[in-house]
């Protein structure tokens, strides 16, 4: 069972781990995963865990190792008030007032005191370091770039260097500050882009319309939805009819029209009349909810390339350590008189040596491309998902509601009769093509018996004592029935037979969206693509030759479909492209599956990204989403580990300065940060 707990400002990589660890000896507590995007400690807790016992443990270990969180349970994350972040630095300001007299007496050389007032000021400048690096020492925590920015300054101080001291701690907590105002932009950001979430409700209750919180809406509520607002929850519409703007969900700001009895989902907006929902979910298990969820917390599983740097960070900073000890010790060994040089070269090594940059930007960068693809109406569950996307090269794509429009119609029949059997069976199924003849039937149905459904075949019913059958070749063939009319007819054919006797069909056609061939080509040039279809090989070889000639496979029963997945041919990963319904299996099975459609339960349970529209041409805009998503995230790493080597070398020799050193640490992790933010405003995905 996994509990969510907000730590808000908590932005030191390094800290995060060793609250990860802590947590995780806690009991009932198996494990702790941090998502710094969201500011959220994933807890993976036992069944006896207790949150109210827990919390005051949590708030107390996380206090231990890093000043200025805030933590609390994440059901309270809407209701808390934000401390103000000035409040934290008031010691700061002290010191700079001490500085400030110490600096006046040593210009005016009016005393010797000025260097007890540099000391007091120092003291109070450093105070939140110093805290830090105390609670670290007694935790047995040594490495850190706390610790390591405090043995530096002091070693400064001792050297008499106090103004390179004081500006690098002033530097190093103005870059602090300016990270958390950075990271909560990103994420507030990515919040406007997204902007799902419903403060408010029209509801019914005892005769009476009253506005509640879409939290406590109950399963048959009556939810009243006015011009210009969003639907708070899933349900069937039962009075007045409107056109809906799906932007919110889809990324595209199209209408839908629906009336009484079409089933609406949360998030969309009303732009017409006046309706009213029977709510079929509460909110937190309607589509919105859910969908909130997954992006919220899409970080969750993290890319290699997080993965990566993390455990990168856990082994650079003691090495850095030990290399800046050797850098005083050894040569102070060969050459005693110029310790205090040496000295000075290892704590400008220390300072450059924080990974700030890099645990920071990486997992920023993934955020942002997570956001950027859902204002695209796309939803990524994982920042791992997202990475694999860039290394797709085979793609496998079903062919009805995905290339096609999958809205049937009855193009003509044999007679009467046959359309009305076929319309009696099909009643009592939900495929496409079964709903296309109910709605194109009009007039009273058989009253049959025994209804039985076959996967990928079609239906057997009892009529009057008859056996009938409605269905495709193979259905008729297993029983061996004589197929009378042979002509080849590029459709979807229902045939009829009544006591293994054929009667005739209904043929249906589905057409293919305008979108689907430019998008295939263009997806062509990078990906192999095959279409997996149920639909005979007139059908299948028709569509594929509209697409340029991609591969196809026809004839393919659900179970049949994840074999000829598996035999397509790939040397990096395999994409599954289907409607989220009928195609749950391959989503599932394939190394990243794609729901097409409008938010279906089913899609976003077992699809790794979703398309919130139907239209084909957005997952376009996810492939390239991805790719600026991964080379930004590389340029973050070369950047900030460039940057570091360089500046490391040169004090190691000893040409750079503190000064220097603060820049390679808080300059560049704040150059990192800004240009993760180019994901979120790059026009091109839009």
């Amino acid at each position: 069972m996994i509990k969510k707990v907000i730590m808000k400002n908590l932005i030191c990589s390094s800290c995060a781990g060793k609250i990860e660890k802590a947590l995780g000896k806690l009991d009932h507590i198996e494990s702790a995963s941090f998502n710094f995007p969201n500011q959220v400690m994933l807890l993976d807790v036992t069944d006896d865990y207790d949150e109210k016992e827990a919390l005051p443990k949590i708030k107390q270990i996380v206090d231990s190792i890093e000043d200025g969180v805030e933590t609390y349970a994440y059901e309270k994350r809407h209701v808390m008030e934000t401390k103000k972040s000035i409040e934290t630095y008031y010691s700061v300001f002290i010191g700079l007032a001490i500085y400030a007299v110490a600096y006046i007496f040593d210009y005016y050389e009016i005393a010797w005191g000025f260097i007890p007032l540099y000391w007091i000021g120092y003291f109070f400048i450093s105070f939140k370091i110093a805290k830090k690096t105390f609670n670290g020492i007694r935790r047995k925590d040594f490495f850190n770039e706390n610790t390591l920015m405090f043995i530096a300054t002091i070693a400064a101080m001792f050297l008499m260097k106090y103004f390179e001291s004081i500006l690098v701690i002033i530097f190093y907590t103005l870059g602090e500050y300016l990270q958390h105002k950075a990271v909560h932009k990103s994420k507030e950001e990515v919040s406007s882009l997204i902007d799902l979430r419903i403060e408010y409700a029209h509801v019914y209750e005892d005769g009476n319309v009253v506005i509640k919180d879409p939290m406590s809406i109950k399963k048959n509520d009556i939810v009243v939805v006015k011009t210009g607002e969003k639907i708070p929850v899933d349900g069937h519409i039962i009075k007045g009819s409107t056109s809906l703007n799906t932007s919110a969900l889809t990324g595209e700001a199209k209408l839908s029209h629906v009336s009484v009895g079409d089933y609406v989902l949360s998030g969309n907006i009303n732009a017409g009349n006046v309706i009213e929902i029977k709510a079929k979910k509460e909110y937190k298990e309607s589509t919105l909810a859910k969908i909130i969820d997954l992006i919220e917390n899409s970080t969750n599983h993290k890319a290699k390339t997080e993965t990566f740097i993390t455990k990168f960070a856990k082994v650079y900073t003691p090495i850095v350590t030990v290399a800046a000890l050797l850098m005083f010790l050894v040569p102070t060994i060969f050459d005693p008189n110029n310790y205090q040089e040496y000295i000075y070269r290892a704590a400008t090594f220390l300072v450059i040596s924080c990974p700030c940059a890099l645990v920071i930007s990486i997992p920023l960068s993934y955020f942002s491309g997570i956001g950027a693809s859902a204002k695209n109406g796309i939803l990524v569950k994982g920042s791992s998902y997202l990475h694999m996307l860039t290394n797709v090269d085979a793609i496998g794509i079903d062919k009805t509601g995905t290339l096609t429009h999958g809205t049937f119609q009855v193009d003509e029949y044999t007679n009467k009769e046959v359309l009305k059997i076929a319309a009696s069976l099909e009643r009592f199924s939900n495929h496409p093509i079964a709903k296309s003849i109910i709605d194109y039937y009009d007039g009273d149905y058989y009253e049959v018996e025994n209804v039985e459904e076959i996967a990928g075949l079609g239906l057997k019913a009892t009529l009057n004592g008859e056996t009938i059958l409605v269905g495709n070749s193979k259905l008729l063939n297993k029983h061996k029935i004589k197929i009378k009319d042979k002509k080849i007819i590029v459709a979807s054919n229902v045939l009829v037979s009544k006591n293994n006797e054929y009667l005739g069909r209904v043929i249906i056609r589905d057409q293919l969206k305008d979108s689907s061939l430019n998008v295939i080509r263009r997806l062509s040039k990078r990906h192999s693509i095959t279409m997996l279809t149920g639909d005979n090989d007139a059908i299948a070889s028709d569509v594929a030759t509209s697409l340029g000639g991609i591969n196809f496979r026809s004839n393919l029963l659900p179970d049949e479909k994840i074999t000829a997945f598996n035999e397509i041919k790939s040397n990096k990963l395999k994409m599954y492209v289907g409607d989220g319904i009928n195609d749950a299996p391959l989503l599932k099975n394939a190394d990243i599956g794609v729901a097409m459609g409008s938010g279906s339960e089913i899609a976003i349970d077992v699809a790794d990204v979703i398309i919130m529209d139907d239209e084909l041409s957005i997952l376009e805009k996810a492939f390239h989403i991805a790719r600026k998503t991964k080379r930004i995230a590389y340029q973050n790493i070369v950047l900030s580990l460039g940057v570091k080597f360089s500046f490391l070398l040169l004090a190691a020799i000893g040409i750079s300065s503190m000064l220097m050193a603060i820049f390679a640490d808080v300059g560049i992790t704040l150059i990192a940060v800004m240009n993760s933010l180019r994901i979120i405003y790059d026009r091109k995905g839009k």
